[in-house]
């Protein structure tokens, strides 16, 4: 038994990329998936991290901090509260604002009025808090230009492309309630986050 719960704690990364996938898909099943849903949780996923990170890594024998900052952590915690702002201001609303449905439900996920949305983020910090409790060997890494911190910003880029190329075009057809529109624009962050469970978790 010891055995098995070994080999899937070492296999965390598909479990992850699983339960991202079957919520996302039980998102766009109900109609409350955005492109502002799949970009904002990326931000909450790193920022999940970065806060579990540094409460546990000291406590952690196997976490390796992988850093060059003087002051560890700053420089992440103040890119990311930029980053919220960004995020919440330009595709939460700016980018949206003829478009009533997707606002409705940008406003469900800020406020945490999204259960998908809000299991997804209960399984990240559960699983990252029992990573460290485990005491599974990790790279801790804190900055502005960790692995992470580029996924985040590919998300970010992603997004602006898939609302300014794809959705402004075809209004129409992508809307949360449109299964196969949401399908189109879930595929390219469900890629993104199978690399990151493939190559960098």
């Amino acid at each position: 038994m010891k055995a098995f719960l070994k080999n899937q704690v070492a296999n965390y990364g598909k479990w992850d990329f699983l339960v991202f996938t079957i919520l996302t898909l039980l998102s766009i099943l109900s109609g409350n998936t955005t492109v502002f849903y799949l970009i904002y949780f990326f931000w909450w996923n790193e920022l999940i991290r970065l806060v579990v990170d540094w409460f546990f890594f000291k406590k952690n024998p196997n976490a390796t901090v992988v850093s060059t900052q003087q002051s560890i952590g700053f420089e992440s915690f103040f890119l990311m509260g930029i980053y919220f702002v960004f995020l919440v201001v330009f595709f939460g609303f700016i980018a949206n604002h003829d478009q009533m449905d997707i606002l409705a439900t940008n406003m469900e996920i800020l406020s945490f009025r999204n259960w998908f949305f809000n299991a997804n983020l209960l399984f990240v910090v559960a699983e990252r808090i029992f990573l460290h409790r485990s005491e599974q060997e990790l790279e801790i890494y804190f900055g502005g230009f960790t692995p992470s911190m580029i996924v985040l910003h590919v998300s970010i880029i992603l997004g602006a492309m898939m609302i300014f190329f794809v959705v402004k075009r075809f209004p129409e057809v992508f809307t949360p309630e449109n299964l196969w529109g949401s399908v189109v624009i879930a595929i390219p962050f469900l890629i993104l986050r199978w690399v990151v469970a493939k190559f960098i978790v």
